[in-house]
């Protein structure tokens, strides 16, 4: 079974994943959540990397899962870690060199129409409110530098929510086909979809995982 390493989006904490979590863990699987560093405007990208990797410890087989702003910090997590697996769940996909800012021009999602609500449509009032409670500042210096990294040569996956307002399904399936090459799993669920549609997230890396696991045989096989 995998040890899945969740990170949260920005301004969010790992309070996210609670309703996750369990599911991943009634599955056989181990779950990490961490609360990265984001109030610290002085912490960069490899203050959230060191974050998580000191809270996985000596785990092995990790997916790192990153969703939202969370994929500038999961593939970093997943090249230290070693890692079986990297998820980008409705997350920005970044180039190597390109900044936080060019990300939303480079990609095209300037040019796409937000509505004004846009990150908790489908969630459950009660769990909206609690999220919106939970918020955090999100600081961060390094968000006008080169991103430092690269994409892993690990098996990697995409998840886009078809009922996304913020990162809309088509503009989803374009970033994924024009930076990964691959196609997008597709699942229901706004952006916050961990809230909205924990099982359909649970069911997407169980799958994943599973996959990973069979390929790993068949290797050794």
């Amino acid at each position: 079974m995998a040890v899945f390493v969740l990170i949260h989006g920005g301004g969010s904490t790992a309070w996210d994943w609670h309703l996750v979590s369990p599911l991943l863990e009634a599955s056989g699987h181990g779950v990490v959540a961490v609360n990265l560093p984001i109030e610290d405007k002085d912490a960069g990208l490899e203050d959230y990397t060191r974050a998580v990797t000191a809270a996985v410890g000596d785990a092995e087989h990790t997916i790192v899962v990153g969703h939202s702003l969370g994929g500038f910090t999961a593939p970093l997590v997943c090249d230290e870690l070693r890692s079986d697996g990297l998820v980008y769940l409705s997350a920005m996909i970044p180039r190597p060199g390109e900044t936080f800012g060019d990300w939303w021009t480079n990609t095209g999602h300037d040019r796409e129409s937000i509505p004004e609500e846009a990150f908790f449509n489908l969630v459950p009032e009660d769990l909206a409110r609690e999220a919106a409670r939970r918020e955090r500042d999100q600081q961060g210096a390094w968000m006008s530098g080169p991103w430092p990294g690269r994409h892993p040569d690990v098996p990697t996956l995409a998840i886009l929510c078809r009922d996304d307002h913020f990162f809309p399904a088509s503009f989803m399936r374009r970033q994924v086909q024009e930076r990964l090459g691959t196609e997008a799993v597709e699942i229901p669920g706004g952006h916050y979809v961990t809230l909205s549609h924990p099982n359909a997230v649970a069911v997407a890396l169980n799958d994943f995982a599973q996959q990973i696991s069979g390929d790993g045989a068949n290797k050794s096989g």
